[in-house]
């Protein structure tokens, strides 16, 4: 067994209860660090953890980021969750669980800087780095100890104190040989953690835990699991395959592969977003269906720009609409072709809007593209000519907004649609 210290990266053997070289006591045991190269690193609370760090004076306070009183709870940090918030909790319950909480609303420009700083630190150490959200990521390290003389729990460690003092956020890591074994080492220890699952004991330490802990089980599948008779990942280490096949099909095999830790997925560097979307929650019910749909009109703007700074196109685009009794509606429908352009989102979209909103209340709507690809060139339509000069308009629109700000064109719905917030803000001012 060897011993890594995470305060400094030392390596010793393992047996000691603090480390020789920097005296800490927070130290990792491990069979063997040498055979670990996959890595999750997951930002604590990264939201809340970058309010704090802009404003220390939030730095013992509960910290709620997320929308108004009738919003939801982006995140939170841990001396909130320590009251019962959770992030996607409705605003009113997460106040009511934590009243003296402090709500901050969201700063996305400030996510995406301190983002991509964390990005850049861990593209320093490798070029084999999966980002699948803002504040996470999956690093495969393999060979880097050539070149750097460190194994690769050593640079993790090092790339977690490099990200506290540039960028001031704390990480959790987790070390495994997989993405499964790395991702539920990392949710181990949390917050400024740093756990490892060796695969050769992952099995022992995986088994005690539910099935809900595995990554992609949701309360469904763990509901009927549980009805099943497997309540623990042991249950399903032990089952029979040909069993688990009948009951759930090819979800069966992945649960039997997950339960013994196994997971062939490779780390990569290329993006596999599946969707892009944009929601917004309504200060009050909204029943006028024109009001909704320049609601819509504004985040089909919001999805074409996401997609056009990726390069992305999408073939399903999909409605989500949230009722005043909170009852979730979903409508998608898939185009002739890809687009990324917010007129042929919309154009999509508006009539399953349509066949909802005939005077029932909504407190939510949001839109998104699915089934993504690269983006290709336009082909001119022939047929729909005034669709076909619709898309050159907005892409001519685009330019003049990359060279004089958004505000420099605007189409009537948007102007529509800031003219009704004003004037709704004004009505609460006075």
């Amino acid at each position: 067994m060897e011993a890594i210290c995470r305060e400094c990266g030392y390596l010793d053997q393992a047996g000691r209860d603090t480390c020789p070289d920097c005296h800490g006591n927070r130290l990792i045991e491990s069979e063997a660090f040498n055979e670990l190269s996959i890595a999750h690193v997951d930002c604590d609370a990264f939201y809340a953890s970058v309010e704090k760090r802009d404003n220390p004076e939030l730095e013992r306070q509960p910290v709620i980021v997320g929308g108004g009183r009738r919003g939801v709870v982006a995140t939170c940090c841990y001396i909130a969750r320590l009251y019962g918030v959770r992030s996607a909790m409705p605003m009113f319950k997460a106040l009511k669980a934590c009243p003296h909480a402090v709500v901050v609303k969201p700063r996305f420009e400030a996510y995406s800087e301190a983002s991509g700083e964390i990005r850049a630190l861990m593209t320093k150490l490798t070029p084999l780095v999966q980002f699948v959200s803002i504040d996470e990521a999956y690093l495969d390290l393999s060979g880097t100890e050539k070149l750097t003389r460190l194994l690769p729990a050593q640079q993790l460690v090092q790339l977690s104190r490099d990200i506290k003092s540039k960028v001031g956020v704390s990480v959790s890591i987790g070390l495994s040989s997989n993405k499964f074994l790395a991702k539920m080492a990392s949710e181990m220890d949390k917050p400024k953690g740093f756990s490892v699952l060796h695969p050769r004991t992952a099995g022992a330490r995986l088994a005690p835990q539910t099935p809900r802990a595995i990554h992609g089980v949701g309360p469904k599948l763990a509901a009927k699991l549980e009805r099943d008779g497997y309540g623990t990942i042991a249950d399903l280490q032990e089952a029979d395959l040909r069993e688990l096949i009948s009951a759930y099909g090819e979800t069966g095999v992945w649960l039997k592969a997950r339960a013994h830790g196994q997971d062939n997925r490779a780390v990569s560097p290329v993006s596999d977003r599946k969707s892009i979307s944009s929601e917004t929650t309504f200060s009050e019910d909204i029943r006028d269906p024109a009001l909704l749909e320049d609601y819509l009109w504004y985040l089909c703007v919001k999805v074409a720009d996401r997609a056009k700074a990726k390069n992305l196109d999408g073939s399903v685009v999909t409605l989500k609409l949230k009722r005043s009794d909170f009852r979730s509606l979903t409508r998608r429908v898939t185009l002739p072709e890809p687009t990324q352009l917010a007129r042929r989102i919309f154009t999509a979209a508006k009539p399953l809007l349509s066949k909802e909103a005939k005077g029932a209340a909504f407190r939510l709507i949001g839109v998104g593209i699915s089934n993504l690809s690269d983006a290709v060139e336009e082909r001119p339509d022939l047929i729909e000519t005034r669709q076909t000069k619709l898309g050159a308009a907005e892409r001519a629109a685009d330019i003049v907004r990359q060279k004089f700000g958004r505000e420099a064109v605007k189409t009537g719905r948007a102007i529509r649609l800031d003219s009704r917030k004003d004037a709704n803000r004004r009505s609460k001012e006075t």
